[in-house]
Order: C-alpha cells, then structure tokens, then sequence
C-alpha cells in the first residue's frame, strides 16, 4: 500500500525537515537506551494553595527507567508522607491538597531523577510557592484637599502577593476611572494627576488588587479627594488660619512641569536579556506636560519601541546587550521642560550557544559532548554522570573533560551514561541531559515503505529516510528500479537521510531508493514522488470603486492541478464574509448586491489545494454623496458682511470639491432658498457680503464628484439694519403701446435689493431733443407707468429711480424710449422688375420718406403672384408669394418663378404697428423654358419585328413644345449595347409604331420632349419584340403532351433499374468478360477498342469505379447554325437546361451540359429559350 504525504509549502517542508533533524537522533525504544526527560513542570512553579499540587516529571528509556525525588537536596521518601503519590510508569507527584494537606508545608526545590541500568537522567530544581493574595492591612485614610491646578497622588501600596497583583482604579460602580494626559496610572499602581480640575472630586477613588493564581479581587478603602478654587478655598478656611500662604492667595497660575516620578535628574534600571523593558515618566505641571523619549548617542529600537499611557510610559520588547544605554524623557509645557536619565543596563541570564546532544557510538568509536552557552555575567560550566558530579562520579577511561567538552575515545559499551551539563550565573542556570549510548546495531529505516510524496513544481521536494544504526549507517540515494546512484548539484543530501531536490520539476516524478548499510548490514526502502501543476489565479480580482446601493462583483478565476481539487474561500478584511444574503459566492466570482458603507474594505480570494495556496486581494471603495455639513456657526456679525464657518460631514470616499452656501430671506421670500456663493473644499469658512434689510440665515451643501450632499441644518438669523437702496431697477424702457401714449417699464428690485420699508419708485421723463423740463411721478411698487396724450413716434428721454423710507438709491441712468407707432403713410414709388432667366427676377423700388414710416422701419414687403400660364391660357386659383426684405432696402430677388408665365406684384413699407399702403401692381413675364419629362411612356402591341409606343406631354411644358426625341437600341444577352438609332417626332403627336425590328430581341428607348429653349429630361423604357409564332406553339405543345411526360418516366425508370442491377453485381464482387457484351451487341460504336492482341481480356470491379467518357452524341445534322435565331434572353429571366432548333424540335441533354458555338460580332451563338422568350413579355 502506497502510503500519501503532502508537502504544501515550503515553510511546512522546512518545518518537517527541521523535525526530522531530531527524530534521526532518537534511538528507537526497542533498544537499550539511557533515561531521557519528556516532560518536567517549569523550575519555578506557583500553585494554587486550594488545589492539588502535580508536579511533573515523565522520561523514556530501555528499560523503562525508575524515578525517585530530592527535597531541598536530601532525599524525599514519598511512602512516608501519606499526602504524596507517584503515578504509576510515571515519576509525576501529586500532593493531596483538598484532603487536608497544607500547600506552605510543601513549599521547597523538587528535583527528579530517572535511572536505569545505562544511567541516570535529572529535571531541572522545581522551585513550588503557593500563591498568596493578602488583604489589606487597615489604614484611616484622611481626605485630600486639594487646590485647583496643583498636582495630586493617590497611592496604592497594595499588599505583597505571589504572583505580584494586577492594578487598577474604580468607583464605587465598579466603572473605571478615565484617565488621559493629565490623569493616569503608574506602574506602580498609584494615580497621578498633574494637575487637578474640579471635576475631579469625587469621594469613590478605590484601587483594587486582582490576584489571577487565587482568582481574587482585594479592594482598597475609598479615598476622598476635594479640589478648592482659589476663592473658595479662601472663604472656607481663611478663619482658621492666622497666618497661611493660601489667604490670599493669587488665582490659579500656570506652572511649568515637575516630574512625579522617577525622582532627580538621574535613575538606574537593570533588565534581563530577552525581557519587557519598560520605563517610566509622569510629570506635574500646568497646562498638562507633553512627554518625549529619546535614547542618547542611538535610535530607538524600530518594530521593537511602543509608548504607553498616554506616551508616558516607554516599552521596549525582546531587549538584549545592544539596548543598555540612557534614555531621555522629556517633559514640556508652554512654560518649559524638565528632563529625566534612565542608565539601562541589559544583563543576561544563560542561553545556549550549543547544548549537549545525545550521542550514540559502536563500541570503539570516538565522539564528543559539547556544552556551550553565554550570559551577562559569563557563566560557569559544570558537568554531572548521572547526576553526580563527574569529579566524584566513577572513573571511566574513555572519558575525558575539557572545560565545556567531554571527549570520548574508543568507547565500550560500559562506556553509556547519562550526562549533565550545567550553566549558571547570578540570574539563573541551564541544565542539560545528553545521553551517551554504546549500541551495535545493523541499520534501519524509520521511514515507512512506499510513502508517497506529493509537492508542487518549482517548489522543494523532501523525500525522508529516518534511519538508525550503530555505526551510524552511510545513505545513497537511486532513482528507479536499476537507477544510479543520485550525485550532483541538482540535489542536497542533509545529515538525517533526507533528500532534498531544491526545485521539483516534472522530470523528478518517479520511485526513490533509499539504501542505508554500515559495517553490520544493508536495508533499503522505497518511496515515491509525483510532481503537480501549482494552483494559480489566472483572472485576479481588481480595485473597484462603486458607489452606494449598486452592485458590484469580483472575479477570481484559476488554474490547477486536474488531479487537485481547489477550494476558494473570500475573506474581508481578513476575516470572514458576512453573514449577509447580499453577498453572493459564485463559482468564480463574489457579487455584492445593494452596496452600503460597512462593505468597504479589502476582499480575497485564497485558493486552498492540499498542496499549495494562493491568494489574490482587491479594494472595495464605496463612494456615496457627502454627507451634510453641521455646526454651522455666524461670527463677526457686521453691517454688511459676516463669517459663516462649519464642519464638513463624512465625505464617503469620495472628496469633497466645494462647498455651496445658500441663503434664506425670512423677511420678504420665507421657504425660498438662494444661490449665495460657493468656496472650495478645503476651506470650511466664508465671508458672506450681506445687503440691509435682509432676515439672513445660511445653509452649506457640500459637493463631491458623485453629487451634492443634503443641505445643513440652517444657521440661526441675522437681521441686517435698512439703509436706503444701493440699486436702481433694470432693463428701464420707453415703448408706447397706442399712437399717443408712453409705456415705462422695469424690473422691480427683490425683496432683499429693497434695503428697508417703503420700496417706491421716481418715474422721470421728458421728450427728446426739446428744451423740456423732466415730468415726475412717484409711484408704489410697480413695474410700469403709461405717460398719455403724447405725440406719435416721438423720442423721449426716461429714467426710474428706487427710493423707501431711508431715502433714494443713487442717481440712475437715462435710456431713449419712443412714444407710440402708427402705420405708414405712404407706399413706396418707382416699382421696377428685371427679369433675369425663366425661375428668377429682380426688383426695385424708392424708399419712402422717413417721416412717413410713423414707426420703426423693419423693412419692405413684397407681395406677388401668378397670373397665368402662357402656354395653357387657363387661370387658376391666385396664390400670392410674400417676401420680407428687412432694414432699409431698396431691392430683391424672387426666385421660384414658372418659366412661360405672367406675374404681378407690389411693394408695400413695414413698421412696428404693420403695413403700409401697397404700390401699384407691376406685370412681369417670364421666358420660356425647358419641359420637364414626358408625363408616361408606354409600349404595347408587340410583334417579329415592331412595336408601338404612346406617351404624354410634359406636365410641365415651360413653353410651347416644339418636338420629341426617340432614342433606341438593341441590347444582347450580355448586356451589351447596340447601336443608337434617333427619331424626331413632332409636338402634337402622341404614338408611334417602331418596324423593321429584330425578333426576340430586346430594346431600350429614351423620349424628352423640347421647347425652343431646349431639350428637358427623358424618360427610358425597355420591351422584347417577339418569337416566332409557330415556334412558340410547338413548345407549348411538346411540354404538355402525354407522350413526351411518359417517354421522360419510361427513361427515368430505366435508369433506377440499371443503377440497381450494377450495385448488386458490384457487391457480389464478381467479373464479367467484355467478349460476351461484345458478343451480345451488333452496334460497331459499341465495340471496345483493341490493344496489341486485340482484346481486352476480362474488367475487374475495381474498374468500376472508373468515370465514363464525356463526349458529345448530338448529330451533325443538329448542329445550331450560327444564322439562327439565337438570343435566348437566358440572363434576363429564369435559364432552363435546353434548347431547340429552328423547327423547335428539343436538343438539349439532361445532364445540363450546355455547348455554345463561337460567337461573331454582337451576338450570342445560343439558341433562344422559348421559356424566356415568353417570360420577356409578362
């Protein structure tokens, strides 16, 4: 059975590696070994004084090893203390506790020792404490006053626990005190306030102790603090005191800071290598001191620095040697600074360097122990055989120490021991068991047979061959069955008999053989590789950015192994989906339906195989309209102007553009909101110009590329003081509406352009250019005034000007206005026309004086019409053209005209109020012109060789028709022209017939008509002449007569037969001799040819397949002449597989061939197809 192992990644292969690496040292357990420690509790060990104290201690060896136990270094006889038990094949203790033992009375160092026949292992001294929550010792606490602004520390002092307790402040609600700059907790546990405010009184500040070993909770006395105003401070107790600082005292007054603690310039801190550095400043002072850590002469360390409590507190993790040194902190105010030196000095309890490794030899071999560590001190190494110290221990002539190595030569396997290695120091020891086990041994392999390796191309293949032997077995690799042995930089062969193959590719798959063999024998075990495609994310997903409520979806498409089945799972943030149906897990994609703000984030798909994983991550941002901007706020009221600030609301991701300000005038249009102004996005105020009179409030809507944002809440009122008006009204005119009045309009000022009560208006005019004093009328607030009684057409100077209770707005401007119009007087004279060609004329005429017009010119009309055709003679209904010529123009063009035709027209002058009188009609006429076309063109009656024609006369002559034009020619079956053949007709006829024609021939004709001008557009027609009569019967007749339908069934049947008789015989397979087909025929045209003898002898089936001669069998005597008819008009109508000859007998063939004599001239060698023929003339 092949035996499955996956290598996903190479993190894991290199994990699996690193475990192998310890797994080829152990020896198996069915051979004699010295004792090993498993498991041991940690050297110092708190317990819980209520519950039973285990201490552990497990160890493997061959044979199983005993344990026995020392006590503060004298032997621990378990079976007189009837508390302590021993597990059984274990050297665990248990100390019954809830049975009424004592936790204190077990308090000491435990260390255990595993022995058997080859040695004697040890734990490490087991220190066991019983964890201790005292309460604490009573106290009268008196309560704290305190002055406004002064420092304050309120200490813990909690009792002394084992483990040391956990701090923290809380009231009476057991809700946490909040702490900030100015208040927080040392590490020590005190509270600390740099400077105290009023609202720090308070009579519940409790400090409580939790013990996590006991799971207890020690609670302080409450402490009382009071802070004092300076004032009050002074009414309360200045009659108490004679003669005190404090009576009298100033108001509270800044103080620049003063450290709480640590205390002076200077402090020391010892820390050990590998701990939590943390270091301490808390500063008084007022405002609240700012604190700054620095480290002087070097950086802090980066990914290792974290500042606490509110920065007061510095952390240093994982410290070692690099980080002694001075640290600075800093406290500063607006007053100064005050600082403080931390000399850290990092000391280091031992570590390894290299520990002693158990070490297995065959007798006669050589090897080494060595035990390496380093500390801050140096520590002391020192070596135990069997827990004794190896200056007592029994003397063993392979052995030799030399400082921190015990060199072996020439071992026996008296030689095996356990030994221990001890480094210590004044902050601590490592204790260290390694073996020494003289063993025998021919190889194994404990790696199991046919495991089956799995990894993914490109990536590292580990194949395992745990092996043991005494001597250590030599490893070779091979690949295959007769395979060579694997050499090469292509592979890294490690210590522990693990092939590695650094970069797997296809070519790799197959059966490795692992041989291990030393002086005592040879063992061999095979395992197996297969290589697979890498899972890979082909179509990725990508940032999306979408706005809120849409839809939206990613896509994760992939690529693996056929033999690897893939999961995809999506993640947000890190984290799983959602529990929410509008995220929509498809095969290949994740949909987000009615995106809303919580859905922004970072989403990814991983792909998961057994093998590898892969990854792909996309942002989603949504994007939405601004929120509304809020707290708006008025300052800097003046008379016209004021500043508007706010805060913008949450921008949605997408950023805001600009801000616009709106405004509401509550006075004169409540509920109506206007444009103010708009400033950009980053400024979040604006100064606002404001008009008198004016109940302002405000509103800002933010902009973002998505859109507006809803409006602000409003901002409160501000009633601007009135003033009298800074503007006069606009787009002031003068227009009058009858002959003898004047219309003054204007725009009326809004509401807030009134500047104050009583909005009226000054109407001034006067007339033009006449020494008149101005006319005035005040009137109320209105758009218009009508001024009577005035001259026609007359210019008048006009002005309006604003005023209200306060006063007039400043001097307006004057404009020209008119009074009324009336219509001309006068029509204009001198009415030439120049006709130009038979579509277009010119007139002209004298412009009517000024005076006459009583009205703005706007131009002159000209009205005209036809009369009649002049080539007809009949009137019809009288349409009259009217075109507008504006300004002062004395001329113009009339296009459209009908040539041949008698015109009239006038003249007549345009003003504001309407037309003038008309000037006398003028008569014009037109010259002739071309005719339009034919109005039809018909050819009927065809025959062998004529046709007729019929039309009609143009439906527009334009003049007097003078003749027509026929044009025709021939047209063969390739659509080739013949020659053009021209006739001229006279005007007053109407048909014509066409002889001397071809027959069956097909002719194209062209027909206009002419004037004296000229010749105007034709008309075109086509048509066939016809057949011969008798051959276009005999056709019919031949096609429908019974004969002929049975003769066609009569050959079609015996053709089915003949097909049917050669398919039978051609299955059968069989020959058939040509002499007997020879013999039943007398045709000679039947005969086969002769070769050499004469004969063909016998055709085989295979011959059968051969194709027929083509050849023509039609005889001379049919033969199509070239002077027959032979326009078949195939290419004008539906081609048919036949043709006839000049008796209209039928020649064609029925396979569809056709043959064609070469052609002469313009004309087809084809005969005519009746078919055809009689087609051209449907």
């Amino acid at each position: 059975m092949v035996r499955k192992m996956s290598i996903p990644t190479s993190k894991t292969s290199l994990l699996l590696f690193l475990c192998q690496i310890i797994s080829a040292l152990d020896v198996p357990l069915d051979l004699s070994q010295p004792p090993t420690i498993t498991q041991q509790s940690p050297k110092d060990y708190i317990v819980d004084p209520r519950e039973n104290i285990v201490i552990q201690c497990e160890a493997k060896g061959k044979p199983p090893p005993s344990f026995s136990w020392t006590r503060n270094g004298t032997h621990f006889d378990i079976d007189k203390d009837a508390q302590v038990t021993m597990k059984p094949n274990s050297g665990t203790l248990v100390i019954n506790i809830m049975n009424g033992g004592k936790a204190e009375a077990y308090e000491g160092v435990y260390q255990c020792t595993a022995r058997n026949e080859r040695g004697a292992a040890i734990s490490n001294n087991i220190v066991i404490r019983p964890s201790r929550s005292p309460l604490w010792t009573k106290e009268k606490l008196e309560p704290n006053h305190v002055r406004e602004g002064d420092s304050l520390v309120l200490h813990c002092r909690p009792p002394v626990g084992l483990p040391p307790p956990i701090i923290f402040w809380m009231d009476n609600a057991f809700q946490r005190l909040p702490q900030s700059e100015r208040v927080s907790q040392g590490l020590n546990g005190d509270l600390y306030f740099s400077n105290v405010q009023p609202e720090d009184t308070r009579e519940d500040y409790i400090c409580y102790a939790r013990f996590n070993h006991t799971q207890t909770i020690q609670q302080k006395q409450p402490i009382s603090v009071k802070v004092f105003s300076m004032d009050s401070l002074n009414d309360t107790i200045a009659a108490n005191l004679s003669d005190t600082d404090i009576y009298g005292a100033k108001p509270v007054t800044e103080r620049q800071p003063v450290l709480l603690t640590p205390t002076g310039s200077t402090s020391t801190k010892v820390e050990l290598r590998g701990n939590v550095l943390l270091l301490e400043c808390i500063a008084a002072g007022l405002p609240t001191p700012v604190i700054r850590w620095i480290k002087e002469g070097g950086e802090l360390p980066a990914n290792r620095t974290f500042f606490e409590n509110f920065k007061k507190t510095l952390k240093i993790i994982d410290v070692s040697e690099a980080d002694s040194g001075n640290y600075k902190c800093i406290a500063r105010n607006t007053l100064g600074s005050v600082h403080h030196v931390i000399s850290v000095t990092v000391k280091a309890a031992p570590y390894w360097i290299t520990a002693p490794r158990n070490l297995v030899l065959s007798p006669g071999e050589d090897g080494t122990l060595i035990c390496r560590a380093n500390g801050n001190p140096k520590p002391s190494i020192s070596w135990l055989a069997n827990g004794v110290p190896i200056a007592i221990a029994p003397e063993d002539p392979s052995r030799k120490v030399d400082g921190d190595t015990i060199i072996f030569s020439h071992v026996q396997e008296r030689s095996s021991a356990v030994y221990q290695c001890n480094a210590s120091n004044e902050y601590g020891y490592l204790l260290a068991n390694a073996f020494v086990n003289v063993l025998a041994e021919p190889p194994r392999i404990l790696t199991p047979a046919n495991k089956l390796y799995q990894v993914i191309a490109d990536r590292p293949a580990l194949l395992d061959c745990a092996y043991f032997g005494s001597p250590k077995p030599e490893i070779e690799w091979f690949k295959g069955v007769k395979g060579s042995i694997l050499r090469g930089n292509e592979y890294v062969f490690h210590d522990n008999g693990t092939l590695e193959i650094p970069v797997a590719q296809k070519n790799n798959a197959g059966t490795y053989t692992c041989v291990a063999r030393n002086e005592l024998g040879k063992i061999q075990n095979e395992v197996h590789l297969e290589i697979k495609d890498p899972t890979m994310i082909i179509k990725q997903p990508e940032y999306k950015v979408i706005q809120r409520y849409g839809q939206v979806s990613f896509e994760c498409i992939i690529k693996h192994d056929s033999t690897l089945l893939p999961t995809v799972t999506w993640l947000k943030d890190n984290d799983e989906l959602p529990d929410d149906e509008r995220f929509l897990v498809g095969k290949d994609n994740l949909t987000i339906m009615n995106v809303t703000d919580k859905d922004d984030g970072t989403y990814t798909c991983i792909v998961n195989t057994t093998l590898d994983s892969v990854s792909a991550s996309a942002v989603l941002t949504v994007v939405a309209r601004p929120n509304p901007p809020f707290d708006l706020e008025l300052t800097g009221q003046l008379e016209r102007s004021v500043d508007l600030s706010w805060i913008p609301g949450d921008e949605n991701n997408s950023p805001i553009t600009n801000f616009v300000i709106e405004y509401e005038d509550a006075l004169h249009e409540p509920g109506v909101w206007h444009y103010q102004t708009e400033v950009p996005g980053t400024q979040t105020t604006v100064q606002l110009k404001l008009s008198p009179y004016v109940n302002y409030s405000f509103r800002v809507i933010a902009v973002n590329r998505i859109g507006r944002s809803q409006p602000s809440e409003p901002s409160e009122q501000y009633l601007t003081k009135s003033a009298s008006p800074d503007e006069n009204p606009a787009n002031v005119q003068g227009i009058g509406s009858e002959p003898d009045n004047l219309v003054i309009t204007w725009e009326p000022l809004k509401g807030f352009q009134s500047n104050g009560p009583g909005l009226q208006y000054k109407v001034s005019w006067r007339q033009k250019d006449v020494d008149d004093e101005w006319t005035s009328v005040i009137v109320a607030n209105v758009s218009k005034y009508i001024v009577s009684g005035t001259p026609t057409f007359v210019p008048y100077e006009v002005k309006v000007q604003a005023l209200n209770d306060l006063g007039y707005a400043p001097e307006p401007s004057e404009v020209i206005g008119h009074s009324g119009e009336d219509l001309p007087m006068v029509a204009p004279g001198n009415v030439q026309v120049h006709v130009i060609n038979s579509t277009l004329a010119k007139v002209h005429w004298d412009p009517v004086p000024l005076k006459t017009v009583r009205g703005h010119l706007q131009g002159y009309k000209v009205y005209y019409w036809k009369v009649q055709s002049l080539s007809r003679r009949s009137r019809r209904h009288v349409e009259k053209n009217i075109l507008t010529f504006r300004g002062n123009k004395t001329f113009g063009m009339l296009p459209g005209l009908e040539p041949y035709s008698s015109y009239k027209l006038n003249v007549r002058v345009v003003n504001g109020k309407g037309e003038g009188p008309a000037s006398s009609d003028k008569v014009f006429k037109t010259p002739e012109g071309v005719p339009s076309s034919p109005s039809f063109l018909k050819i009927t009656n065809p025959t062998l060789d004529s046709l007729t024609l019929e039309w009609g006369s143009p439906t527009h002559p334009n003049g007097v028709l003078t003749s027509y034009t026929l044009k025709f020619q021939p047209i063969n079956n390739t659509h080739e022209l013949g020659p053009l053949v021209e006739i001229r007709i006279p005007a007053n006829e109407s048909s014509l017939i066409l002889k001397n024609l071809n027959y069956s021939t097909r002719y194209k004709f062209y027909f206009n008509a002419q004037t004296s001008v000229g010749s105007g557009s034709q008309i075109t027609e086509e048509a066939v002449t016809i057949m011969d009569e008798a051959m276009a019967s005999r056709q019919v007749d031949i096609a429908t007569q019974g004969w002929f339908i049975g003769l066609m069934c009569a050959v079609a049947l015996l053709i089915l037969i003949l097909l049917i008789v050669c398919f039978i015989r051609r299955n059968k397979g069989g020959k058939y001799p040509v002499k007997e087909k020879e013999d039943a025929h007398a045709d000679p045209e039947i005969q086969p040819m002769k070769e050499d003898d004469g004969t063909f002898g016998e055709y085989s089936d295979a011959e059968d397949h051969k194709p027929l001669k083509k050849g023509s069998r039609t005889p001379s005597d049919r033969t199509v002449k070239k002077e027959d008819s032979d326009d078949s008009l195939v290419d004008y109508g539906e081609g048919v597989n036949g043709q006839f000859n000049e008796d209209g007998s039928f020649i064609g063939q029925y396979s569809g061939k056709k043959e064609k004599e070469p052609a002469e001239g313009n004309e087809s060698s084809e005969a005519p197809s009746p078919v055809n023929a009689m087609n051209s003339f449907v």
